[in-house]
């Protein structure tokens, strides 16, 4: 039917749940995980996101729910979504298509405003109603009532053993975040819960043809909100005018720029993970600022 890797019958599969004649299919980079499409139909365009079923379950069911989170706030927008199910052994999602324009300050500016908007969406714990993915690594969001809790046990200490397993991390790492974990209550103070976007660095945000900023790619939680600040600047894209718009909408707490590498620490070990030693030091390196 088309020059591409999705099977006919799921194309007919779509096309049957859309009602609508897929007319083009063409790959879209970008997708580490999923295989990702745009879908031209005769009156829409849609994103299509492909992934196996029995490699990733849940996945995309979870980000559905995480966007789904994300748009009751009414603050930021984020695709809406059109359809997610299974077939045979695929789990797709299809989404709106976003023609994609060029960030500049303006939009720079809104996207820091809404993300404080949408920050002050909160809840009485910390957690999420389900668990979620990190990249292609589970993310366990069960309850708790403080950050420094959720933060130990949801997400430093599983990454820390997934590393040790994997022999990146040794015996002294593993002292060393003990001992972090002591100390962890006492380098921050605890605020209200957040919902937070959980992965948000440069690729997981865009705007529109009309400058309009969209959130994407979601693994959300109720956290601490300088999580997400925290990891918009571990690989850069965010610039000035979005920091000073989100402090002008809701300023930070004092200290908020020493403690940017301690949250950083779990994106840290998630891709220490995911993609072996040469995030290792990074992760030492940021340890060694608290411990």
């Amino acid at each position: 039917m088309f020059q591409n890797h999705i099977s006919n019958g799921l194309l007919n599969h779509i096309q049957s749940r859309l009602n609508a004649i897929i007319t083009n299919i063409s790959t879209v980079s970008g997708g580490d995980i999923n295989d990702v499409y745009h879908l031209q139909c005769e009156d829409n365009s849609y994103l299509l996101k492909v992934n196996d079923r029995h490699n990733y379950p849940g996945m995309l069911a979870m980000e559905k729910e995480g966007l789904s989170a994300i748009r009751k706030t009414n603050t930021i927008a984020v695709p809406d979504v059109v359809l997610q199910d299974e077939y045979d052994s695929d789990s797709y999602l299809i989404m709106q298509w976003i023609n994609v324009g060029s960030i500049n300050t303006a939009s720079s500016s809104e996207l820091g405003v809404q993300l404080a908007r949408m920050h002050k969406s909160s809840n009485a714990q910390f957690g999420f109603y389900t668990n979620n993915y990190m990249g292609s690594l589970i993310q366990s969001n069960n309850w708790y009532n403080t950050w420094s809790d959720f933060f130990i046990e949801q997400r430093l200490q599983p990454m820390v053993k997934m590393a040790v397993d994997k022999k990146e991390l040794n015996q002294t790492d593993i002292y060393r975040f003990d001992e972090l974990y002591k100390k962890l209550p006492d380098l921050f103070t605890e605020e209200p819960s957040a919902l937070i976007h959980g992965d948000l660095w440069a690729g997981n945000y865009l705007v529109n043809t009309e400058g309009k900023p969209y959130l994407i790619d979601p693994a959300v939680s109720y956290g601490n909100r300088e999580f997400d600040i925290a990891m918009t600047t571990l690989f850069g894209g965010f610039d000035r005018a979005f920091y000073e718009a989100y402090n002008t909408e809701s300023p930070l707490l004092p200290g908020w720029q020493q403690r940017l590498k301690l949250w950083n620490l779990y994106p840290l070990l998630v891709h220490v993970n995911l993609f072996g030693s040469m995030y290792t030091k990074q992760v030492r390196e940021n340890l060694s600022v608290f411990v």
